[in-house]
């Protein structure tokens, strides 16, 4: 996702530009030659380790201009990682409008740059590293300028961020946000460093800053309580804590009234969801009750959640999507116990069969991970058979990969590298095969879609989502007003897009729903 406020770490030029032997060191270099061959003299920082980092170069004055009467300052924040973090920014924007900032959209533009980062992706600290010494250019240029992290790998690694980034200016951790408007206003001759985790934080009086559009993501809980061996959400975003169910449904009834039409309910394992009062079926309940409000989703669940309020809401209430994220992440017993995952396949596979028998149309999605420590090829292809007997629609799948400070980054890795590769490259195969035929049972049926906007890659046609969440583009001589559901017969289908034509009545034009039920 990219958008005019923020941009996310894949969807930039900048993601990849970086691999795994890249330094901060050489980057600064960079910049630093740069400046130089532009004729713009690089500016010595004044804490003593900068000073270090840029010995012998040139003390300039380059105050940042600002325009006269013009009090507020500007921030510019980019984002890495999952939709979490999306929703994060969101938080941040909210927050620094608040506090006397206004977003932009270019970092030369800012007075205050952050990266809000994730520790989960592979590779993720050297890509960091490196667009932070690509954004060193402004500070160089610019002393007033303030460059920082925050998220989960500002909370995982911050000692050696610090270490490798001297010039950083502050390092947040997610549950730190609250202050940091403020401190940034301060003069502070040190980093500033906040990654204390909170048990009680969640931000629930907090407004975010969303751009329009038609989907909202409304986090409803923090943390998470299941510590998988293979994880470290838990260590970098503290323990579950819930957002106080009136707040939850405040926010949606403002985002209804302000033109959102879908609402997608966040949290690591979102379906654990208590307040103390309310759990998650009540939740979903009560959400389901609340004008203009067209569809409700939710990601990501955790199988071993799952209750029966929470099925017989799905069963019965009208605007929830029949669509269910239900990571799996592998198909053997003796791999989900070493992961600590907390259940079997065979309850995955009859939570499965719970799903599908209260909504017929529902569309499953997973997580797999291939060549975890321990697997041996008995297990892949215990991997692969569920992946036959469920059928996804579709999937997120990744080879193992540790990371720091989990338990089984304690574990010798037992799969070669090219092992892992190979496997990896067997569920893709499967589950591309597996999503085509799940998408050709769509052809010639009526699908109800939310519009989104026009397609990026077809000239004259539009996008959006299925109740199936499904992505569906098609073409339509008068241009669909955003917002709007619209019946469109499915003529083709690939893996990924069904592809049709809007649906009209042969007597008056007029747009028919049908097909699809919901």
């Amino acid at each position: 996702m990219r958008s005019s406020r923020f941009r996310t770490g894949t969807a930039t030029r900048h993601l990849g530009q970086s691999n795994k032997e890249a330094s901060s060191w050489s980057k600064l270099s960079r910049a630093i030659a740069d400046l130089e061959l532009s004729g713009t003299a690089p500016t010595v920082i004044c804490r003593p380790r900068q000073r270090q980092l840029l010995a012998g170069l040139t003390v300039i004055d380059t105050t940042h201009e600002r325009s006269p009467g013009v009090a507020r300052r500007r921030v510019y924040v980019e984002t890495y990682g999952c939709q979490m973090n999306l929703a994060d920014t969101e938080l941040l924007l909210g927050l620094f409008r608040q506090g006397g900032y206004d977003p932009v959209a270019e970092p030369e533009q800012a007075d205050v740059i952050l990266l809000n980062t994730c520790a989960i992706r592979e590779h993720a600290e050297e890509r960091v590293v490196g667009r932070l010494g690509d954004l060193f250019r402004h500070k160089a240029r610019r002393p007033d300028l303030q460059l920082g992290i925050v998220g989960c790998m500002a909370q995982h690694v911050r000692d050696r961020l610090l270490a490798r980034l001297p010039f950083v200016d502050f390092v947040v951790g997610p549950d730190a946000y609250r202050r940091l408007p403020q401190v940034l206003n301060e003069h502070r001759p040190d980093p500033y460093i906040d990654v204390q985790l909170d048990r009680t934080e969640t931000y629930a009086d907090l407004v975010p800053e969303r751009e329009a559009g038609v989907r909202a993501w409304v986090t409803i809980m923090r943390g998470c309580d299941k510590f998988c061996t293979f994880c470290i959400v838990p260590y970098v975003r503290g323990r579950e804590r819930s957002v106080p169910m009136a707040h939850v449904l405040a926010q949606v009834e403002q985002l209804a009234r302000a033109g959102f039409r879908e609402v997608v309910y966040l949290g690591q394992t979102v379906n654990a969801y208590h307040d103390g009062e309310a759990d998650f079926a009540t939740l979903l309940r009560r959400t389901n009750e609340i004008p203009d409000l067209l569809r409700i989703r939710f990601t990501s669940p955790h199988p071993a959640d799952f209750t029966e309020a929470t099925l017989e809401a799905l069963a019965t209430c009208e605007k929830i999507c029949p669509y269910v994220h239900l990571p799996v992440q592998s198909g053997s017993d003796r791999i989900l116990e070493r992961m600590a995952r907390g259940y079997t396949v065979e309850a995955y596979l009859h939570l499965v069969e719970r799903l599908r028998s209260v909504r017929p149309d529902v569309a499953l999605s997973t997580d797999v991970i291939v060549g975890f420590p321990g697997e041996e090829e008995a297990d892949f292809e215990a991997t692969l058979q569920l992946m036959r007997e469920v059928r996804f629609d579709q999937a997120f799948m990744f080879q193992y990969s540790p990371r720091s400070g989990t338990k089984a980054a304690r574990w010798p890795e037992t799969v070669s590298p090219e092992e892992k590769q190979r496997r990896l490259q067997a569920v893709i195969d499967l589950q591309e095969a597996i999503a085509f035929e799940r998408n050709q049972a769509w052809v010639g049926r009526v699908v109800e879609v939310l519009v989104e906007g026009p397609a990026r890659k077809r000239d004259g046609a539009w996008c959006g989502k299925t109740p199936q969440f499904k992505t569906c583009v098609f073409a339509a001589d008068e241009a669909p007003q955003v917002g709007t559901l619209v019946p469109v017969r499915v003529r083709s289908a690939n893996s990924h897009t069904l592809f049709g034509e809007p649906e009209f009545t042969a007597s008056d034009g007029a747009a028919t729903v049908g097909g699809n039920g919901r």
